[in-house]
């Protein structure tokens, strides 16, 4: 695999293919060594995935994918390997179809997938079907291709992108190849870090293909991966004062837990002290079971005032719910000025209520939040989830973090980041409310709102992945707090 500072860069399907004609006319490397170097490059991955591999299946589509295929069949026979190649239709187009003769001249042959045909029994399958060509669902025969790969128990190698999987959304509107390893080639396919691709794309690895640093010049990126950060030393004559006071607000009957979980989250990181606004009835169990939060029972926006005023953050959202109590909160805090993250039903009112935000502030929707605060639907959210977090960072001019596989952190200027981290365990409630106390942390110990967003989505998912250590299922919210505690010191975990 290259070695490159791309790594980190994510680009559209259109920005790539300007890359690779850049590639073609600009810097003159043919279309077909390109396709001769991915070749290489995924017969590389497969062998250090599958050094034992003796027999391979290569199911090649009409355009450059497929001729990637043909080539990596060609190496693949060269290097001792048995081959059985299959294509969708008998001709390919351009540099593919040069890549197909080279598979015959090699005297291979080329047998025509129809969907009665059962595949051989093979060590790993190489998909060469589509790469970035396709937009809509695989029609009815590729699907049952695709479906009886999936269905084969060997694993798979996909060549740039899992055919089926939308390489600019993320999304699979019909079938997709379940890779259980990706070689994407030229530049980072942004696609492949969020939404469905966490089921699809198996571990993922990119070649540059030997193209120099000048192909990326004057092309930047649509968005960056997160890198894994955590805060910097604290000054030794550091105090609580000096380190913030978060006010987190929510709890309504029944769902203490949630502002506690945010509440506590917030300390783990590192604010300097951390009141608690709720209802009375929980302020016993919040106290006996974590007395470091400053817990008090409100009734009303004049009972909040006063911890408003002493606060330097506000948490808004963890179990508030909608009833009048729980608006009359969020008008107050909104109202107050203060720089605020707010989530849950913090968000189902703003849905009701929009508003524009002057303070530094950061929005913690999932996909149905989301859907609401957009006046659409979850389905069209998910459909591309880059638009929808732009969209919402734009109509609330504020940092927005769109939650879900591959979390998407955008501001109202279009900038996007993409987090590599995290894991289905994490799909249990309360871990939300984590996220606005580590985020309302990091805002209270100076940190600006897309630096606290970006900084602790990643230290949350990473504490989620070092928690998933022992076994995903069964994941709990305060399975979190140790190793979130550990990360953000920049302690090994």
């Amino acid at each position: 695999m290259s070695d490159r500072p791309h790594s980190h860069q994510l680009y559209t399907v259109a920005q790539v293919r300007e890359l690779d004609r850049r590639a073609i006319e600009e810097l003159h490397v043919p279309g077909f060594e390109l396709m001769r170097r991915a070749a290489w490059a995924a017969l590389s991955g497969l062998r250090r995935q599958w050094p034992q591999a003796r027999r391979i299946a290569v199911h090649c589509g009409p355009g450059n994918n497929g001729g990637d295929g043909f080539l990596l069949a060609v190496l693949a026979r060269e290097a001792g390997l048995q081959v059985d190649v299959f294509a969708l239709g008998e001709t390919s187009a351009g540099d593919a179809a040069t890549a197909r003769q080279a598979w015959k001249d090699a005297g291979g042959a080329v047998r025509l997938w129809q969907p009665d045909d059962a595949l051989p029994v093979v060590d790993v399958h190489v998909d060469a079907l589509y790469g970035t060509g396709l937009r809509r669902a695989p029609e009815a025969p590729v699907a049952a291709l695709i479906e009886a790969v999936n269905a084969s128990g060997a694993p798979v190698l996909a060549l740039d992108v899992p055919s089926g999987l939308d390489a600019d959304t993320g999304r699979t509107p019909g079938a997709a190849i379940r890779a259980d390893l990706t070689m994407s080639f030229i530049a980072a396919k942004r696609g492949l870090y969020t939404g469905r691709a966490a089921n699809v794309v198996g571990r993922l690895e990119l070649d540059a293909l030997g193209l120099p640093e000048s192909l990326w010049r004057d092309v930047p990126p649509d968005a960056q991966l997160l890198m894994a950060e955590h805060l910097p030393p604290r000054p030794r004559d550091a105090n609580k004062g000096t380190n913030g006071h978060v006010l987190a607000i929510g709890g309504e009957h029944g769902m203490a837990g949630a502002i506690r979980l945010s509440g506590e989250a917030a300390l783990r990181v590192g604010a300097g002290l951390v009141s608690v606004a709720t209802r009375a009835e929980h302020l016993l169990a919040l106290n006996a079971a974590r007395p470091e939060l400053m817990a008090h029972g409100v009734d009303g926006p004049q009972t909040l005032e006063p911890l408003l005023a002493r606060a330097s953050v506000l948490a808004v959202g963890p179990g508030l719910g909608q009833g009048a109590w729980s608006h009359a909160l969020w008008l107050t805090a909104l109202d107050s000025g203060k720089p605020l993250v707010l989530d849950a039903d913090g968000l189902n009112l703003l849905a009701r209520e929009p508003r524009c935000f002057a303070q530094p502030a950061v929005l913690t929707p999932h996909p149905g939040e989301a859907a609401r605060l957009l006046g659409s639907t979850v389905a069209e959210v998910e459909a591309d989830r880059f638009a929808a977090a732009r969209g919402l960072a734009d109509r609330f001019q504020t940092v927005v973090v769109l939650k879900g596989s591959g979390s998407l952190i955008a501001d109202p200027d279009g900038r996007l980041d993409v987090c590599p981290w995290g894991n289905p365990g994490m799909a249990t409630g309360g871990m939300g409310d984590l996220l606005t106390g580590i985020v309302a942390a990091l805002l209270a110990q100076g940190c600006g709102a897309w630096e606290a967003a970006c900084l602790g989505v990643g230290l949350h998912a990473r504490a989620g992945d070092c928690a998933a250590r022992q076994g995903e299922r069964g994941l709990l919210a305060t399975d979190l707090l140790a190793p979130l505690r550990a990360l953000g010191n920049g302690l090994d975990v």
